[in-house]
């Protein structure tokens, strides 16, 4: 599948917490004889539940392969000798002249590729990567360009950069290098905002220490000073500071 979502609960009406995008590999920690697998992504340990037909196995030997990520924003694969068309970042795994075997399915692929270990890391690269989303709609618990939340943006972009992250923004919270002042953040920092208890709710990826990208209602790019975001377009107050941190 292109995108599968992956829920809270084994029921297509429960939570979309996440989702996989095509080539994630996972391992199945339970099924429940009704077409639902519990998994763990073996990107960032993520769990939840998602339907049976959306997966299939591969050798452990091709599960662990390093990967490379599909670099447009949607790109055509053949799979089982039909067309398919698979969002930016999608996981190219056991990818061999072109082609590539899981299980029972064979597919070919022959586009541009991003290789996230020789990725360089400056502010070139992560403003040629961030703005490929802008635009995209917000959706709770999105990682793809037809749609995607906050931290689903941080993780995707550092994983283009070869910078593995975990999943939700309380979880980015809790890594990285703690940036004492706004005015001392770079390009790629991540600003990470709160709730009125407290709670880390939001993320965003610094482009300087005045603007910042930002899945909102839509991906895109706003101001920021040290009370946090400023909607550009209604001037609105909409995210209190809380914490910086650097990856890289």
């Amino acid at each position: 599948m292109p995108v599968s979502p992956v829920r809270a609960e084994a029921l297509h009406k429960s939570e979309m917490t996440s989702q996989l995008l095509f080539g994630e590999a996972v391992e199945v920690l339970e099924e429940n004889g009704l077409n639902w697998v519990r998994i763990r992504c073996l990107y960032d340990n993520y769990e939840g539940w998602i339907t049976s037909s959306h997966v299939t196995e591969i050798p452990e030997s091709v599960a662990m392969q390093q990967w490379h990520l599909t670099a447009d924003w949607s790109n055509e694969i053949v799979f089982h000798s039909q067309p398919m068309y698979i969002p930016f970042g999608s996981e190219l795994r056991g990818l061999r002249s072109g082609q590539a075997e899981w299980g029972k399915f064979s597919w070919s692929f022959n586009g541009k590729h991003i290789d996230p270990a020789n990725t360089i890391k400056n502010e070139k690269m992560l403003i040629r990567l961030t703005h490929r989303f802008l635009n995209t709609p917000y959706l709770w618990g999105g990682r793809s360009v037809f749609g995607i939340d906050c931290s689903g943006f941080s993780q995707i972009i550092y994983k283009c950069m070869g910078i593995s992250i975990l999943r939700d923004a309380y979880q980015q919270a809790s890594q990285g290098e703690s940036i004492g002042f706004l005015q001392e953040a770079k390009c790629g920092d991540l600003a990470f905002f709160d709730n009125a208890e407290g709670k880390i709710t939001h993320v965003g990826i610094l482009l300087n220490d005045r603007e910042i990208i930002h899945s909102s209602g839509k991906v895109r790019i706003d101001k920021i000073d040290s009370m946090g975001i400023l909607n550009t377009d209604t001037r609105e107050r909409t995210h209190p500071l809380r914490l910086i941190k650097r990856y890289f």
